[in-house]
């Protein structure tokens, strides 16, 4: 019999549609243009607008060959750098200039599709170029917050298919870490703790939902997956800022984040996917309710009318279910 679930962050139903828990078929990725007509791979700096940070080697020169992992402008920015933001009304509506900044993360010089596929060393300088972005962009009071996100696969939004990720910084909170965030706050308020920190333990006593337990790390589906195989990754230790996480940490998430990506292309067959990191805001100090995470959530399936119209969402695979598998799923 269907289930309905409750997010306990957010108050979100999910319907769990456990009759039909058969696994779904979803968008593989596929390829998009030759490697030689790739802007992303090294040798066609030319090709992107010129960087904001790279680590290279160090006889390189910005814009040239010799970087390991390489920031730059979005070519067709969402938001841009430039103006003042200008907050007016409008009778009851509200707007302001876009102003924020749009940037491209190159995680590797060479073509490979998989971040899966990169080594971990490589992986972590990725991790780490993300600090340093939100590091600097803290500084620019316009700026409220950075959402780190990948694209993988067209039906996921991506246009190339060079392994690569992207920072958008917004002036305001986006509407769905502002739901996180109230919800944490209000359970902080009641109880005196971090939900995100509850779920984390009450997931490692049960065990039904990990997908992977590292020593700084644990992967699980959640409770209420909006989504088929839908993974998140949160730190064991409480934490608000992904910035301020601990070079052990990253180290750690770096092996994590690979094996879970490995995991999710073997038993899905290479979809299409997903992530985010969801952190607190850069304007704010630590908060003792919120716990940044990462949501992975590959594309099975689709968005339809009763979603939107309801804000319910239907997923087809019990999470236990799909952390059973993932679990189970060799990567070697």
């Amino acid at each position: 019999m269907p289930e309905l679930r409750k997010d306990p962050i957010v108050g979100r139903w999910v319907i769990v549609a456990t009759e039909r828990a058969n696994r779904p078929v979803g968008h593989r990725v596929e390829p998009m243009a030759p490697a030689g007509l790739c802007p992303f791979c090294e040798g066609s700096e030319e090709k992107t607008p010129h960087e904001i940070i790279s680590y290279r080697s160090r006889d390189s020169h910005p814009d040239l060959p010799g970087w390991r992992v390489r920031v730059v402008p979005n070519k067709y920015p969402a938001l841009q750098v430039e103006g003042e933001l200008n907050k007016r009304g409008e009778g009851v509506y509200d707007r302001m200039n876009g102003i924020g900044a749009h940037e491209v993360i190159l995680e590797t010089p060479c073509h490979e599709v998989s971040m899966a596929n990169l080594p971990e060393d490589n992986i972590r300088e990725v991790l780490w170029i993300y600090r340093d972005r939100l590091v600097d962009l803290k500084k620019d009071p316009r700026l409220v917050y950075g959402m780190i996100f990948k694209n993988v696969g067209e039906a996921a939004g991506a246009s190339l298919e060079h392994t690569h990720s992207q920072l958008i910084v917004t002036p305001i909170v986006p509407v769905n870490v502002q739901e996180e965030m109230n919800g944490a706050e209000e359970f902080h308020r009641y109880r005196g703790r971090c939900i995100f920190c509850d779920i984390l333990h009450q997931e490692m006593e049960t065990g039904k939902r990990i997908v992977l337990d590292s020593p700084h790390f644990l992967a699980i589906a959640p409770y209420a997956s909006r989504f088929p195989y839908e993974t998140w990754i949160l730190p064991k230790q409480h934490n608000s800022h992904y910035e301020n996480a601990s070079m052990n940490e990253l180290d750690d998430l770096a092996r994590v984040l690979k094996t879970v990506l490995k995991k999710l292309e073997i038993c899905l067959e290479k979809p299409a996917y997903n992530y985010m990191i969801h952190t607190g805001p850069l304007n704010s100090p630590h908060l003792p309710h919120y716990h940044w995470h990462i949501e992975i959530i590959p594309r099975l399936t689709r968005t339809a009318g009763f979603e939107w119209g309801t804000g319910f969402y239907i997923n087809h695979v019990p999470p236990e279910q799909a952390a059973s598998q993932l679990a189970q799923t060799p990567t070697a």
